[in-house]
């Protein structure tokens, strides 16, 4: 299959909210010549981190908008404007390949709106853009409702984070300390020839000065490191965990923090893994699996604590909450045209209803780590606000890292172009059971 068909119906189904591309785009691939996957993917992706802008300057372009029923044609016009502006295909290779999909869409009478629209853009469309880019939606390439969103809770810094968003993520690992420390591991990189640095605020993180296979990573199949970013690396030290620990992972998936709770501590008396999702738990299984590690796997709503808990009190437990991802939007950019501002208040009473029914779950003295990758208040200090308020028997600690900005509650990382993900952590002690 053309690579420029299959990331257009990848994106159809993420314009028509049926899919996000982690689950629409495998499929494609697997339908492309191997050599073509990684063109495949960066068109699907790039065409996401995008679209914003792309699809304002597609509606300059055409007569008419397109119909619900051509979402197909109206992707494939989009990964046309994409390889025009953004990467190094020949203008004409662009053009033809893309209009030339059209057939493949049984839609033939699409091709000569494709190619007019396409050479249009070519020869007008930077002039076209230069004249929008007042508006800030075509500026940082961020739905409106996101866009203002950032600007009115981070009014110094949200450029920034929409240009961090636009970036390409950095390739952050994680050492198992249980087999190097990091600057052994560091060592035995800059053997393999392979470029990378320390991080600041993980003492497990080392930051790739290029992405690579990690197939190619020394001691990766034996389980010696493990993908994962920064800022959700800092979980397991902010947990304080101590042998002998009772230990609740609720949202596990896809299971990197699991792994890195139990890679900290390995005399944990028991790690209890939970996750809405009995597929998203075979991730979690591998993963362990990977590293020799083990856990209690459940597929659970953690509300229904009635389900899944054996009434034994957790020492520690680790909400990694449902949320909105607006602090991954560059690993996962199709976030952008997937999340609406709707989302945000449905996502904050989720994010209490699992606080308020894992509370009782821990013992007294025990503390629960709150996070999210969201860099929006309202899921983030609002939500630990309100907890706080309706809770007599909680109260916060200071998180010790200096990462991120301090907030009238936790503390919240933005993403950083080069560096760490947006991410929010916030640490609460039980003094006293409910009433």
């Amino acid at each position: 299959m053309n690579p420029r068909l299959a990331a257009a119906r990848a994106l159809t189904a993420v314009l028509s909210g049926k899919a996000s591309l982690n689950s629409s785009l495998p499929g494609q691939l697997d339908k492309v010549e191997e050599r073509d996957r990684g063109l495949t993917q960066d068109l699907a992706f790039g065409t996401a981190r995008w679209q914003p802008r792309l699809d304002l300057l597609a509606a300059q372009l055409l007569q008419k908008p397109f119909k619900a029923a051509d979402a197909d044609v109206h992707a494939l016009l989009l990964v046309g404007l994409y390889q025009l502006f953004y990467t190094r295909i020949p203008a004409h290779a662009a053009i033809g390949e893309t209009v030339g999909c059209a057939d493949k869409l049984k839609k033939p009478w699409a091709k000569g709106l494709l190619n007019a629209v396409l050479r249009r853009a070519q020869r007008e469309g930077e002039e076209l853009l230069a004249g929008m880019e007042r508006d800030p939606v075509v500026r940082t390439a961020h739905p409106r409702w996101l866009q203002k969103s950032l600007k009115a809770f981070w009014p110094d810094q949200w450029e920034a984070i929409c240009a961090a968003n636009n970036a390409h993520p950095p390739m952050i690992l994680r050492v198992n300390r249980r087999h190097h420390s990091r600057d052994v591991y560091l060592a035995l990189l800059a053997e393999a020839g392979v470029g990378a640095s320390a991080c600041q605020y993980s003492r497990d993180g080392i930051v790739l000065t290029e992405a690579c296979d990690v197939r190619g990573l020394p001691g990766f199949a034996e389980g010696w490191v493990s993908v994962q970013d920064e800022a959700a690396q800092l979980s397991a030290d902010l947990l304080e965990l101590a042998p002998g620990q009772r230990v609740l992972d609720a949202c596990c998936a896809p299971g990197g923090k699991t792994c890195h709770l139990l890679e900290t501590e390995p005399a944990l008396a028991h790690m209890t893994a939970i996750d809405l999702e009995a597929k998203r738990l075979t991730r979690v299984r591998e993963n362990l699996d990977r590293l020799q590690l083990d856990a209690e796997l459940i597929a659970c709503d953690a509300r229904d604590t009635a389900s899944w808990w054996d009434g034994k009190p957790f020492q520690r437990i680790l909400l990694d909450a449902p949320c909105s991802a607006t602090g991954v939007i560059r690993r996962h950019p199709d976030i952008k045209l997937t999340r609406q501002a709707d989302d945000i208040p449905a996502l904050a009473a989720l994010q209490g209803e699992l606080l308020d029914a894992l509370w009782p779950t821990l013992e007294v003295g025990g503390m629960l780590l709150y996070a999210t990758c969201s860099s929006l208040p309202t899921e983030n200090t609002e939500v630990i606000d309100a907890f706080l308020a309706r809770t007599p028997g909680a109260r916060e600690l200071d998180l010790a890292t200096e990462a991120g900005l301090r907030q009238p509650h936790g503390r919240q990382l933005l993403a950083q172009e080069g560096g760490h993900d947006g991410f929010y952590y916030a640490k609460l002690i039980k003094i006293a059971a409910s009433r």
